[in-house]
């Protein structure tokens, strides 16, 4: 894996509760919902954007990949397909059907 994709996992890694709190500010991430490969992959492209960190279509689909491999290891992942996932994460529940918040 090129220098370049390793050091901006290292970073996705490193930020990874900002990086999921993102995520569910910008696409409907809810506990126990399904969440897309491609909105993944352009949730991280836009969370490193903010970052001042330009990433390729290519380099944010791998990106993409090694961190659903990351988060399917800590269990917040469970996948469903390959190209999706439900989220395991209770913090994400909602207090009512339709209220995000």
């Amino acid at each position: 894996m090129p220098d370049k994709i390793q050091s901006n996992l290292k970073l996705l890694k490193s930020n990874e509760v900002e990086l999921l709190n993102y995520l569910k500010a910008k696409f409907p991430v809810f506990y126990n919902s399904n969440f897309f490969f491609r909105d993944f992959q352009y949730g991280i492209r836009s969370f490193l954007e903010k970052k001042d960190i330009k990433v390729s279509y290519q380099d944010a689909e791998k990106l993409a990949e090694e961190m659903a491999k990351h988060y399917e290891a800590q269990n917040l992942f469970i996948k469903v397909n390959h190209q999706a996932w439900k989220i395991n994460k209770p913090e994400f529940a909602t207090a009512e059907p339709g209220d995000p918040f």
